[in-house]
């Protein structure tokens, strides 16, 4: 089962904007990385609202790589989570993302395997509070679907997250000290003028 609002090859992309941007900024990320948080909870808001001005579209590519290296199954659950989400809309995903990161546990904590703690996060995301939403959570319905977006991100050739390309480029979004770059420094590079 394939969510709606989602493109791609089997749909294993998450679109935020366009769906004939000019322009595409790249988003990979894994839901527990730490590095993906500061970015998310820094530029997050900032890459929404360059979406919703048609500066570029934003494409999310989710790896569960952290699942593999620090234990777990939160990353695959989280990223089934968000299906169901995207499901509901694009915006209430992009709200969502932006909540869970800022609940994200630890590294070493696997609790985004709790699939009533991910829907406790989702009741921050008014359109995210209906029956459907939560039973397609609980039953893990987009699973199968998140397995095959993690696999496309392995195929993908990147190696770390977060990655961000802005039409195939780099962009910058974590500075030297492991935080986010500040929204201008950002905006130069992905959206430029």
């Amino acid at each position: 089962m394939i969510p709606a609002n989602t493109t791609g090859p089997g749909g294993v992309i998450i679109r935020y904007g366009d769906d004939d941007a000019t322009h595409v900024l790249s988003v990979y990320a894994d839901l527990r990385c730490p590095y993906c948080k500061r970015m998310e909870l820094g530029l997050g808001a900032v890459m929404e609202q360059a979406a919703d001005e048609d500066r570029f579209a934003v494409d999310h590519h989710f790896g569960t790589f952290l699942d593999s290296a620090a234990g777990g199954t939160g990353s695959l659950e989280a990223l089934a989570a968000l299906g169901a989400a995207v499901d509901v809309g694009r915006r209430p995903f992009m709200h969502y993302l932006r909540a869970l990161y800022a609940d994200q546990p630890n590294e070493d904590e696997d609790s985004f395997a709790d699939r009533n703690n991910l829907l406790r996060i989702a009741d921050e995301v008014e359109d995210l509070r209906t029956g459907d939403f939560r039973q397609n959570v609980l039953e893990g319905k987009y699973l199968p679907w998140a397995a095959q977006v993690s696999l496309a991100f392995e195929n993908s050739g990147v190696r770390s997250t977060p990655t961000v390309l802005f039409d195939r480029t780099p962009v910058a979004v974590i500075n030297a000290m492991g935080y986010a770059v500040t929204p201008e420094a950002f905006l130069a590079e992905a959206a430029p003028d």
